[in-house]
């Protein structure tokens, strides 16, 4: 799953709550500066890769008459094209390796900024706020799926993209947070 903006604070309040949770760690200062720390690493990445698909979309648009000419599949060229200028903007593909990277550099940020204190290895830590993130992205899916399930069974059919469907989907996942007790 892509992480979104709107993702990123739910993300970095699980960091945090898992970090407390896990037993292996101090907090200096409570939960909510710890969550704020992670929302900085994490709003960005997501910006990071916003101006990588940015650029890749000006860089289509420059040439769409070339593409169509030669009737090129936009969407692997706009993949092909992002795994080149990847690195150039500091962007891990891979989702694995991405949430790694940013479980690192929030341990980074939370250890220099004096917010945890912890007598384990490093790599420990990393992996609970590694499995905080992956965590949110695996329940996130399940709710996404679930509200899904339930527009599909609408009796009028709702149409994907539309504000009305927009709407549906924010209410009905907002209740399916609810429900789950993660909001």
């Amino acid at each position: 799953m892509k992480v979104t903006l709107a993702h990123v604070p739910r993300i970095a309040s699980r960091i945090a709550i898992e970090l407390n949770k896990s037993g292996l760690v101090t907090m200096t200062k409570g939960l909510e500066p710890i969550a704020a720390e992670a929302q900085k690493v994490l709003e960005e990445s997501v910006k990071q890769e916003h101006a990588l698909e940015e650029r890749v979309n000006e860089m289509l648009d420059d040439n769409e008459d070339g593409i169509e000419e030669m009737l090129a599949d936009e969407r692997q060229l706009f993949y092909m094209i992002k795994k080149k200028l990847a690195p150039e903007f500091g962007v891990i593909l891979s989702y694995e390796d991405r949430y790694s990277d940013i479980a690192h550099k929030v341990l980074d940020e939370l250890y220099e900024e004096d917010l945890i204190h912890f007598e384990v290895t490093e790599n420990r830590i990393k992996n609970v706020i590694y499995n905080a993130i992956t965590g949110y992205i695996a329940s996130n899916d399940e709710i996404d799926d679930a509200v899904m399930d339930k527009i599909r069974s609408y009796k009028r059919r709702i149409i994907p993209g539309t504000e009305e469907f927009d709407i549906i989907h924010e209410k009905l996942y907002n209740e399916e947070l609810q429900k789950r007790g993660l909001a």
